[in-house]
């Protein structure tokens, strides 16, 4: 496809192009989620200058509990994005950030809450978190690469009460009451 086929057709090239083309498929993951579809992507690329790096990718859970009025079946369906490309609400311009969200898991066991979170190239040393009533900020940092993340969790947790671990970069968090 020629740069005059591509405006023709609305799109551009370039950085642009593969910011618009992420931010679209985003958008269409919630009707995707809609039909009950299944769905997984993730991906990376580097612009021409060295320094912009973006990672995106998305998470579809589906049958997390919620039931059809019309016939029993579960219908909860969760699309969770991840990466570093976000749509700024003001603008409605795809950026790129320094620190990327990691994907992030939580599973209600009998005993306890864990949190599985994906963090390639973080060790146990390199994780910091932090705790708030029921608000857990797990923030990573090694070299370049950077982590954030907030996740609510379904009950208040003491710190001190929590087990970490991280092993070729899946991070556990395991927390007791």
């Amino acid at each position: 496809m020629t740069k005059d086929d591509r405006k023709k057709d609305g799109r551009s090239g370039g950085f642009e192009g593969i910011v618009e083309g992420i931010t679209d498929m985003l958008e269409k993951l919630g009707d995707l989620a809609e039909k009950g579809e299944q769905l997984s992507k993730s991906g990376a690329f580097q612009g021409n200058n060295k320094d912009v790096k973006g990672v995106y990718g998305f998470s579809i859970k589906t049958g997390l509990g919620g039931k059809d009025k019309d016939n029993g079946n579960d219908n909860e369906i969760k699309v969770e994005p991840f990466g570093n490309i976000w749509k700024d609400e003001e603008t409605g311009d795809s950026v790129v950030h320094e620190i990327q969200e990691p994907l992030v898991d939580i599973f209600e066991e009998n005993d306890h809450t864990l949190i599985v979170a994906e963090l390639p190239g973080i060790g146990v040393k390199d994780v910091q978190i932090d705790i708030k009533d029921d608000l857990l900020t797990i923030y990573a940092e090694k070299g370049e690469k950077k982590y954030s993340k907030e996740i609510l969790l379904p009950k208040s947790y003491q710190k001190e009460k929590m087990q970490i671990t991280c092993n070729n970069g899946i991070l556990e968090i395991k927390c007791i009451p």
